[in-house]
């Protein structure tokens, strides 16, 4: 079957997450996202650890199901988005050490199959750093280290390093990361499969790296707050397994791993250098002439995930690897629908028209990928097919982000609104 798995998110626990992020309403918007399977996250934390074991069923080999009573009022979810949901125990933990002369930063994914073998890696990682402290635990341990930790564990975990070019905490990222894999992981690299592209990069960034190509790339929400969920995410076409997902990452050749969902990578917040307190965004080749110093106030800007790919990179731009899965750019509805009403995107006004889209068409996956323009049309917004058909041709105006600020995505501009309006005269 086909379906969508947002692996990467936050329970309520971790720092700066919204107090919604529960397994009912990861539940609920699960459903209004239009996915299957999504990451518990946070499992390391004995609170929510408890929560996991009360509150869900084993479902499918691997997988889990929200009980019933659980589950919450079947009117939250419009009749056109309901559909079964699925849990997979997830966790990301934050490990800061020193290896070769360098503090490292860098998270990595965990996951297990069942509740048994991620408590036995809960009373390992106990005795090594407090779990109890975030939902994202940050531990003094070597990455190699966590990794045979999590094999010794049990032989089915599945670890995945995150948000692979992030500056600050990623295995490649500029500030504190390595310069490949391998040097990360050394003799354990054969057990990485998979890195996740974070917001900041998508495919086409990482395919000019010939060391990744035996690594399938991932894409994830890292959702602190669940109308986040499936920002990015990923498309299977296989059994509701554990294994079967884990085996679809092992190799993609065999067609079970459809591709991703991405944001464009100019809107991730780390996507070119600068300096966020001056306004200062730069392009690599920017820093380079300004000896990577803010031209405004002459501090040290923030490398871009841009920067760095570009620093390890062995291909040119736009090289196309044979055999790689495709992935899909989107943005988020409200965004859209923020643009045709010309109000903020968690207006009351944009919140109404996205539950009443939702209750026409279906998900929100569904609305932006799949369903046919002309039944857009019937929406009563005469610029939602308009900005829906730009975003999957890709014809977007971009401001990207930096240093910690969100890009922007226009699908809209004057002329199609104008070329619209006239259409409609």
């Amino acid at each position: 079957m086909r379906f969508i798995a947002d692996l990467h998110i936050h329970s309520y626990l971790s720092r700066a997450t919204s107090p919604q992020m529960n397994l009912e309403s990861l539940h609920r918007w699960a459903q209004l996202k239009g996915v299957t399977v999504v990451g518990t996250g946070d499992f390391t934390h004995p609170q929510w650890f408890g929560e996991l074991a009360e509150k869900l069923d084993p479902a499918e080999p691997g997988l889990f199901s929200l009980k019933n009573k659980y589950a919450g009022d079947r009117n939250a979810v419009p009749e056109s988005c309901t559909a079964p949901v699925r849990f997979i125990l997830s966790v990301e933990i934050s490990s800061i050490y020193k290896k070769n002369a360098k503090t490292r930063k860098v998270h990595n994914l965990v996951f297990f199959p069942d509740l048994p073998s991620a408590a036995r890696f809960n009373a390992m990682l106990q005795k090594v750093g407090n779990i109890a402290s975030d939902g994202r635990p940050i531990l003094g341990v070597d990455s190699k280290d966590l990794l045979k930790m999590a094999l010794d564990t049990s032989p089915e975990a599945y670890f995945v390093p995150a948000h692979i070019w992030t500056p600050h905490f990623s295995v490649l990222g500029a500030n504190s990361g390595f310069d490949s894999i391998e040097e990360c992981f050394e003799e354990l690299s054969p057990y990485i499969h998979c890195g996740e592209t974070g917001l900041s990069s998508d495919p086409p960034m990482n395919w000019r790296l010939s060391a990744l190509d035996n690594i399938t790339l991932i894409s994830n929400s890292d959702a602190h707050s669940p109308d986040r969920l499936a920002r990015e995410a990923n498309i299977f076409s296989t059994d509701l397994s554990y294994a079967a997902i884990t085996e679809a990452l092992n190799a993609p050749e065999s067609g079970d791993f459809l591709g991703t969902i991405e944001f464009f990578p100019e809107e991730g917040k780390y996507h070119l250098d600068g300096h966020r307190a001056c306004s200062q965004c730069l392009k690599p080749d920017e820093t380079l002439a300004c000896n990577g110093r803010c031209p405004t106030c002459g501090r040290k800007v923030t490398i871009g995930v841009m920067h760095r790919v570009t620093q390890l990179a062995d291909r040119p731009w736009g090289f196309l690897p044979k055999g790689k899965p495709p992935f899909f750019s989107l943005t988020a509805l409200c965004e859209i629908l923020s643009e045709i009403l010309s109000t903020g995107p968690r207006s009351k006004k944009v919140q109404n028209e996205y539950f009443r889209l939702l209750n026409l068409f279906g998900n929100e996956l569904y609305i932006l990928m799949d369903c046919p323009l002309n039944d857009l049309k019937q929406s009563g917004l005469s610029l939602l097919p308009v900005a829906i058909e730009s975003l999957r041709k890709g014809d977007v105006e971009i401001t990207p982000g930096y240093d910690g600020e969100y890009g922007k995505i226009r699908t809209l501009n004057d002329r199609k609104k104008q070329a619209t309006q006239l259409k409609l005269f």
